[in-house]
């Protein structure tokens, strides 16, 4: 269990065997060739996201093809082929798995029957920035990626946001259960995090890791500069959170192992108390912090983050929580389309709609009309991309 995804639960729609799977240095991809072929044609690469352990092809299969809208079978349909990278660690460090990713761009491009380029890739989640960097570098490095359109889909561009309250609650119960806090200090965290937290003692900041991989970004370009770069936002663009309301408990325990415990919705106030951490086992210790943007009801794709400490709490100390704010967001509208700042509540609460597309730094995006889970696929956001896989 981690803050990403609880427990894999079994998928509604399992994966059918794929044509082809390639062992890669670090990871496998896992190719369906489309409607008709006998062979790769005009391939979609896609990169799975940010989780703890090994990517899963059924879990994968079902977040895109059996909850909301059947993408892959579309795709597959309309005669395109599809190369679904996986990664033995999701959780490394996003330059590890660019390598893992090139090698797969590099392999499909020698088996395509037919070598004209126009490749599709992306990713979702933070497979979006892993493929954003690996074409890039591929760029800066002389190399023919042979891309003609980049995608990405909630991926956080400008950063991810775990509350700190919940990163605090993550290393002050790790001698219960250390799943929470090993996933917020895995480097891929790290480097995604807008601010992170090492210990319950630490002091929010930009991780040092983060610090370095927008220095390497930078380095290549920070963005691939030939294909035309094309995202989803899982948040609404229209400026409107998620109905969190800054400075309320999001949740509290009253078992006695945890009693008194609460987290609290981040509000933006100097020495604002987010989370008041209390056990019968451990110090007591109240965290603060000090003028952040309200991120936990920003617009953006959402997690249930607070109930996923909750269920952990009750399994653990006989449902004494209370729960009283689900969900949080996790990757800000503005981020996942390269618009804005998530650093301000003016960046965070943008009205995306209201602004001239040629703000962002990719050539065309959609937001979505409500908040909307992260990485959800649904009709309105897979219909749009296939329009634009078929232009």
């Amino acid at each position: 269990m981690g803050l990403v995804s609880p427990l894999p639960a079994p998928p509604v729609a399992a994966a059918p065997g794929p044509d082809e799977t390639w062992d890669l240095d670090g990871g496998w991809a896992w190719v369906y060739y489309g409607a008709g072929n006998g062979g790769l044609v005009r391939p979609l690469v896609l990169s799975d996201g940010f989780d703890s352990g090994p990517s899963l092809l059924d879990h994968i299969w079902d977040g895109w093809n059996g909850q909301g809208f059947p993408f892959f079978s579309e795709l597959l349909a309309r005669g395109r082929s599809l190369v679904i990278i996986g990664y033995a660690e999701r959780s490394a460090s996003i330059l590890d798995n660019a390598e893992v990713a090139i090698e797969a761009i590099l392999k499909t491009i020698r088996n395509q029957p037919d070598r004209n380029g126009g490749l599709v890739v992306g990713g979702y989640s933070m497979g979006g920035l892993i493929t954003r960097y690996a074409l890039a570098k591929m760029e800066f490095e002389g190399e023919d990626h042979q891309t003609a359109t980049y995608f990405s889909y909630d991926t956080p561009h400008g950063g991810a946001w775990i509350p700190i309250s919940v990163q605090a609650f993550a290393h002050y119960s790790k001698e219960l259960n250390s799943a929470f806090s090993d996933q917020v200090n895995s480097p891929a965290a790290r480097q995604m995090l807008w601010r992170h937290i090492e210990t319950v003692e630490g002091k929010p900041a930009e991780d040092p890791l983060r610090t370095e991989f927008l220095a390497e970004l930078r380095r290549v370009g920070s963005w691939p500069s030939r294909p035309r770069k094309i995202g989803v936002a899982n948040g609404a663009g229209n400026g409107t959170g998620n109905q969190d309301v800054p400075g309320d408990a999001a949740l509290r325990c009253t078992d006695v192992l945890f009693d008194n415990t609460a987290l609290y919705i981040q509000a933006s106030s100097a020495h604002q108390l987010v989370a008041e951490l209390r056990s019968i086992l451990l110090v007591s210790k109240d965290v603060y912090t000090d003028g952040f943007p309200e991120g936990d009801g920003a617009p953006g794709g959402q997690l249930s983050t607070f109930k996923l400490i909750a269920d952990a709490l009750n399994q653990a100390v006989n449902g004494n929580t209370e729960l009283f704010y689900p969900d949080t967001c996790f990757i800000p509208t503005v981020s996942a389309v390269a618009i804005r700042d998530i650093g301000t509540n003016d960046g965070l609460y943008t009205n995306v709609d209201n602004l001239p597309p040629s703000e962002s730094e990719l050539d065309e995006f959609q937001c979505a009309s409500t908040n909307e889970g992260h990485i959800h696929m649904t009709p309105e956001h897979g219909k749009w991309l296939l329009e634009r896989l078929s232009a």
